[in-house]
């Protein structure tokens, strides 16, 4: 019963929320399982280094399907640095090493913060135009 609750509660946060906002809970996703992964290494757990590591790059995918690449240069260095980090994610999780992947957790924490700040900017969306928007535009 409290999971459903707690799903629902989940699914109206991410209907109502504004485009900087899903980027923020991307982003949030992404530092979840980093850091699943971080914790993993010490204890030699590398399936779970590696499905997590795998979620990460998911989302990362997700960041990158999401930049309108049309809206200009920001939107090319965003996709530059994403694709850095998935490189950087797949050399930690090949080599067994956490370095790679700490660093990608601390840049994307940076990126959260940011990303964060521009949330709570922007305001509460219109309903309407989420409606007709449609998925999310991250360079604006």
């Amino acid at each position: 019963m409290d999971r459903d609750r707690i799903t629902s509660y989940r699914e109206t946060q991410i209907k109502t929320a504004s485009k900087g906002k899903l980027v923020v809970f991307l982003y949030d996703g992404l530092i979840r399982f980093l850091d699943i992964a971080l914790e993993s290494f010490p204890l030699k757990k590398y399936d779970v280094v590696n499905n997590n590591i795998l979620k990460s790059q998911d989302i990362i995918s997700e960041l990158i399907m999401s930049l309108n690449l049309d809206a200009g240069d920001m939107s090319n260095k965003l996709l530059s640095i994403y694709s850095f980090f998935n490189t950087k994610l797949i050399e930690g999780n090949v080599q067994k090493d956490p370095e790679p992947v700490k660093f990608v957790r601390d840049m994307i924490s940076e990126l959260r913060d940011a990303w964060n700040e521009v949330a709570k900017k922007s305001g509460t969306p219109d309903m309407n135009d989420m409606k007709r928007e449609g998925g999310i535009d991250v360079a604006g």
